[in-house]
């Protein structure tokens, strides 16, 4: 109760309209209620950090401008850095999550033809379809019991089998669920041989596993040659034109400072300084990795599972390790590159 305030405030912040779809989208994640007090909470967090940077950093460099400026300043740096800030929590909490809908998917559809097998062995033992719904389920179906266990619950309460089976497919991103609890769901409607129907959606989800399989191993050889491209290629190339563009600087600069001390050489071309900031070209190399580095995870993830949301594990492991890959190849062309050229 001491702490319900921050549930309002976190309300605030999201409007009506896009409650329902939140509420849906954490529910594929496995969280049953929206935290709208971790949304209150993270705001004046937000806020709290961003008044104290304010005061630790700006404060003193315009507290002598006056009290007009000094306000506003304030106003804005506090509003523009906690949103901006609030922001970026919530676009890694979203990455964070979406990588746990992936998970709970796939883990979904792996134990979803061992459930199946086992609810066909009980309808073909003489038991109804929602009491073989409830006796399949087994501790080792993880994610799926529960979900299974929450269907038969609400059946045996009173609400409708398809109704029930429904929501639990709509509530996960996987085409092979929805496509199987709608071919079951005509059949308990036609009033069918359900027992045939989900031994052949049995057959077909173990047909398309081992056609996914089969694809990923025919595409093992691409994905490790954009690995090797990403990790090392790459960053190593990078490094090796940073050196370089180092080399020229300092051919350039010793190459102009010496004719232009010299009179008695007079040359059709002139050779000037270079401008260009070598730490602005390291900058733009890291950016480029790590731009790279993230589309080939999604790359990679759409090659071997046929689905870019599968990427997203990929992504921290990828950009880490071509940057680290990056400076340390740095470094190492740099005291190679220092004992060979000397100015």
């Amino acid at each position: 109760m001491a702490f319900e305030f921050l549930a309002e405030i976190g309300q605030a912040f999201v409007p009506k309209r896009f409650r329902p779809n939140l509420r849906n989208y954490l529910l594929k994640a496995g969280i049953d209620d929206v935290p709208y007090k971790f949304f209150g909470g993270l705001f004046f967090s937000a806020v709290f950090f961003t008044i104290v940077t304010y005061f630790a950093f700006l404060h003193k460099e315009i507290a002598d401008r006056g009290l007009l400026v000094v306000g506003f300043t304030a106003f804005f740096y506090v509003l523009l850095v906690a949103l901006v800030l609030s922001g970026i929590i919530i676009l890694f909490i979203y990455f964070y999550l979406n990588i746990k809908i992936y998970n709970r998917t796939r883990d979904l559809e792996d134990k979803l033809v061992d459930y199946l097998t086992l609810v066909s062995t009980n309808l073909k033992g003489g038991l109804s379809f929602e009491k073989s719904l409830w006796m399949s389920i087994k501790p080792d179906f993880g994610i799926l019991a529960k979900e299974v266990g929450l269907v038969s619950k609400k059946v045996m309460t009173g609400n409708d089998l398809s109704e029930a089976l429904i929501e639990f497919s709509m509530k996960y991103d996987s085409p092979n669920l929805r496509r199987s609890i709608n071919l079951i769901i005509g059949e308990i409607e036609s009033g069918g041989a359900i027992v045939e129907v989900i031994d052949k959606v049995i057959e077909n989800l173990r047909k398309t596993r081992l056609l996914k399989a089969e694809m990923a191993a025919s595409t093992v050889t691409f994905m490790i040659f954009i690995g090797a491209i990403v990790l090392f290629i790459s960053p190593v190339l990078f490094a090796l034109s940073g050196q370089l563009l180092q080399v020229i600087i300092g051919f350039a600069a010793k190459i102009g400072g010496s004719l232009g001390n010299s009179s008695q050489v007079a040359l059709p071309i002139t050779i000037n300084e270079i401008s260009l900031d070598p730490q602005l070209f390291r900058n733009f190399s890291m950016m480029a990795i790590t731009t790279i580095s993230v589309s080939s995870a999604f790359i990679i993830s759409i090659i071997e599972k046929g689905n870019i949301k599968g990427g997203l594990r990929y992504v921290p492991l990828f950009v880490t390790v071509a940057l680290i890959v990056f400076i340390l190849a740095s470094r190492l062309l740099t005291g190679v590159f220092g004992n060979f050229v000397q100015f």
